[in-house]
């Protein structure tokens, strides 16, 4: 039996979600959790990486359950939970297909980023929204998002993992790039097909320095699609994680 987990966490206290020798990890934890359960060692795949302190209200991720163990679905949700601490928490737990795969059946992931423009950030703000008392124009902000919105070369906005060759593929669609008013600030929303290493915080740190008249929109325009044989220009600002969350991921 394939199963499809949905995970919520808070970024703050973990190296990520990818496995590390630490074992300090989302992934780690959750493995950890699951193998206790089923006493046997369990495996799970995520439909991505998260970085450190990035959050997540709704990270998928698929396991095998163990052959003999009659668990029901639903089960699995209290049995991890009461194993994992407070800030990993399993949403749901359903059966799906066995050629399901949480990373190569998705279609689309939506993050979030949160921005407050208090001249004071409220504690309970802290480390979940990019703190900036130093204000900023909304207009050309949504004009910035507006220019990355699309398909795209984003190469300017890939951070390097080390494991990058001649044939790694830069272009990736945003279907949606949208500015949503909060009470004491913003927050933005991407929608696209896939996302590279940082590419969410490149992307926001670029729209920052532009709605702050410290980029100009037809710089911040000239980032894309730059042709492949000449020096890459990059993205100006990686903005923290803080603000950023994965919210859900979509499968056809």
């Amino acid at each position: 039996m394939r199963l499809k987990l949905t995970i919520a966490y808070d970024g703050r206290p973990f190296e990520g979600w990818a496995t590390q020798p630490g074992g300090n990890t989302v992934q780690d934890l959750l493995q950890k959790a699951l193998s206790t359960v089923a006493k046997q060692e369990i495996k799970i795949q995520g439909s991505g990486r998260t970085d450190t302190g990035v959050h997540a209200h709704g990270q998928v991720a698929h396991f095998d359950a163990p052959e003999g163990l009659s668990m029901n679905p639903y089960n699995w949700v209290p049995a991890a939970n009461s194993k994992l601490p407070a800030t990993i928490r399993v949403i749901d737990c359903e059966q799906v297909a066995d050629d399901f795969h949480a990373r190569f059946s998705a279609v689309a992931k939506t993050y979030t980023y949160d921005l407050c423009l208090a001249p004071v950030l409220p504690p309970l703000q802290a480390g979940l929204a990019w703190h900036l008392p130093r204000q900023l124009d909304p207009a050309s902000l949504e004009q910035a998002l507006e220019i990355l919105q699309g398909e795209h070369c984003f190469r300017a906005f890939a951070a390097k993992r080390g494991n990058e060759t001649e044939d790694t593929s830069y272009r990736r669609s945003l279907s949606r790039c949208e500015l949503q008013t909060l009470p004491n600030g913003y927050r933005i929303t991407y929608t696209g097909n896939g996302f590279l290493y940082k590419m969410a915080r490149l992307l926001t740190g670029a729209a920052i320095y532009t709605a702050q008249g410290r980029l100009r929109l037809d710089d911040l325009e000239g980032l894309l699609d730059q042709p492949a044989d000449l020096p890459h220009g990059r993205s100006p600002y990686c903005a923290p994680a803080d603000g950023l969350a994965l919210d859900h991921v979509t499968y056809s």
